[in-house]
């Protein structure tokens, strides 16, 4: 007995368990013979659950249900429906109505609230079309009954909004495959279905791919949430999500995911809140104030004079001082110490130095070729603008904030002292670098951010690839806002270089921000892969589905209701858009789970804590371990 014509469905008849359906799972083979309960057609007993005046009632003519022959049945129409005799009745969920590209809307009915067959009628769940030998797969965005009113008693018509995502084929040996798009649109009248376990695995775990388990998808926690490690890195990511979400945590689960597949990639996370150096005690190595050497012959002018004068106005006489003293000071090191730097070597004999120029030169060279200049009676630059700037600097390298770029005695070319830190060379089975920047002086931070992602772009660069570095932001609306003219210039500079160009040499980009509306989009946009969380702000929700061309408002328009540790993923490293959980970590793997403990692992109360050493931070006193 097949299930009868539409007007039945829309006339309430929700009582599939009572109707007869068919039983082959090969469309082309006839149907085993059925037990007798399924072959008995629609009685007075299941009749009697319509209301008198159901919404989209059928007219009092329509045709009844037709009885198919097994020769029939051999040549299904697209409308009938394949299942196993072990699946349920209530896998029937509604019919075809209207389709307008790619969306579709159905017809379907439900009792009320506690009837197992509505349970599958939620936002953000698959379901399937049959469309003679595929399936068309379809994501639910929007339900709302036909009419304004809801009957506890009886039966309630439904439309369902859905937009159609994929394509479900069966190749002759019988092996499931799903593609994007559409190649078959359903016709009116098309079986709608709850999805199969096997098509939601299918969709979402393709067999062409090696991809690493992250989580289960919120529809059936027993499929799991994957998503391709190299796709991910190599075409960037982002992580967005309001505060509370659940972004830290699953920061340290892609990194332990990423250095699982990828052990030969070195990580750099720029940690504004000092959370990750806990959560990879045994990958990493942290990189604070007590332990950061960053010369301040790294950094280049622009980059230097941010840390000099912080963002001042009126200071472009003092800058151009430091443009032609600074490669002066660079060539009277050089001949100090009778051996030229390696860039130098390499470079000739007629190698220009320049303020930019990543070589070494003393602080008190500098001062002295001040000094020198004021006593001259035909000094290039203004005294009184020199001696300015000789007393900035001098007030600099006293302040003990800024030890880490002043704190070596004797200037040597320890560049790759530095390089080999910062970025694990050799790895030593410690891929990771946290770079806490707290400590750091916020009006100092923006440059050492620039400075350390423009060495991790050249280091990928001049290393041909060998050295794959991704460098992952917290905060990343701090050092690329969407407005211009915040922010400082270098360090956008250097992470949009990233973004746009880093694929090509091995260096690749994580960003992490609870405001994404408040980042650049240029930024955003290069990020194919995306892991939204909870967002409640309209505006990032706008943000994220413009900057992102795979995204649809079907997928974002339930952004804001998702639970904590859920993401809507999406974008190069994923298979198609899912709704997902994120597996649970164990405690020690949470970042900042340790921060109530000391260096012992004891957990610190109120009678242990020692008001001089917080005193001592906040003045910046810091002793070197």
């Amino acid at each position: 007995m097949a299930f009868g014509t539409f007007s039945n469905l829309t006339a309430g008849n929700s009582q599939h368990s009572k109707t007869a359906t068919p039983q082959a799972t090969n469309p082309v083979a006839p149907p085993p013979q059925q037990p007798a309960h399924l072959q008995t057609p629609i009685t007075q007993q299941t009749a009697r659950h319509v209301p008198p005046q159901a919404p989209l009632q059928a007219p009092a003519n329509s045709p009844a249900p037709v009885q198919h022959t097994p020769a029939q049945q051999a040549h299904p129409a697209p409308v009938q429906e394949r299942r196993a005799r072990d699946q349920p009745e209530n896998r029937l969920l509604g019919h075809v109505i209207a389709v307008d590209g790619g969306y579709a809307t159905l017809v379907a009915s439900a009792i009320n609230p506690s009837a197992d067959s509505t349970g599958f009628w939620t936002i953000g769940r698959l379901i399937s079309i049959s469309v003679g030998n595929s399936r068309i797969v379809g994501l639910v965005y929007k339900i709302e009954t036909a009419q304004d009113t809801w009957s506890q008693k009886s039966h309630n018509a439904m439309k369902v909004q859905i937009e159609l995502v994929g394509e479900i084929s069966q190749s002759p040996q019988g092996q499931l495959s799903f593609s994007r798009g559409i190649n078959v649109y359903p016709p009116l009248g098309s079986i709608a279905h709850n999805i199969r376990a096997g098509d939601l695995a299918v969709i979402h775990n393709p067999i062409d791919r090696q991809t690493a388990i992250i989580g289960s998808l919120s529809q059936d926690e027993s499929i799991p949430a994957v998503v391709c490690i190299d796709d991910m890195i190599k075409r960037h990511f982002a992580i967005v999500g309001s505060t509370g979400t659940g972004k830290s945590t699953t920061v340290s689960l892609l990194m332990r995911k990423i250095i699982e597949a990828r052990p030969n990639l070195r990580i750099l996370i720029l940690d504004p809140h000092n959370e990750y150096a806990s959560a990879f005690k045994d990958e990493s190595v942290t990189i604070s104030t007590d332990t950061l050497e960053l010369p301040f012959w790294l950094f280049q002018q622009e980059e230097f004079c941010e840390v000099v004068f912080r963002d001042r106005d009126g200071v472009e006489e003092e800058i151009d001082c430091l443009r032609d003293l600074i490669p002066q000071a660079k060539q009277r090191f050089a001949k100090k110490i009778q051996q030229p730097s390696s860039l130098l070597k390499s470079s000739g004999p007629n190698q220009t130095i320049t303020a930019d120029t990543p070589v070494p030169y003393r602080m008190s060279d500098l001062l002295a070729l001040m000094e020198e200049e004021i006593g001259c009676l035909d000094a290039a630059h203004n005294r009184l603008v020199l001696k300015s700037l000789k007393n900035r600097l001098e007030s600099l390298i006293a302040d003990p904030r800024y030890r880490f770029m002043f704190s070596q005695r004797t200037v040597e070319d320890n560049m790759e002292k530095v390089i080999a830190n910062i970025f694990r060379v050799p790895i030593n089975n410690r891929p990771i670098t946290t770079f806490q920047l707290t400590g750091i002086p916020s009006e100092v931070v923006n440059s050492v951010v620039a400075v350390l992602s423009r060495m991790a772009f050249d280091l990928a660069v001049w290393s041909k690839g060998k050295c794959e570095v991704l460098v992952m932001c917290e905060e990343a609306h701090r050092y690329v806002p969407h407005d211009h003219r915040q922010g400082f210039g270098p360090t956008r500079r250097a992470l949009a270089r990233i973004a746009k160009e880093g694929r090509k040499y091995g260096a690749y980009l994580g960003i992490v921000t609870q405001r994404p509306g408040e980042l650049d989009p240029t930024i955003l946009s290069q990020c194919s892969t995306v892991f939204a969380m909870r967002l409640s702000n309209d505006g990032d929700q706008d943000i994220i589905r413009s900057a992102i061309p795979d995204s649809s408002a079907s997928t974002m328009s339930f952004l804001s209701s998702i639970g904590n540790r859920e993401a809507i993923a999406f974008g190069e490293g994923i298979a198609t858009p899912m709704r997902m959980k994120f597996s649970t970590l164990p405690t020690q793997h949470i970042p900042g789970s340790r921060e109530n403990e000391d260096s012992q692992g004891l957990p610190i109360n109120g009678d242990q804590i020692s008001l001089s050493s917080i005193i001592d931070g906040m003045r910046n006193i810091h002793t070197r371990k």
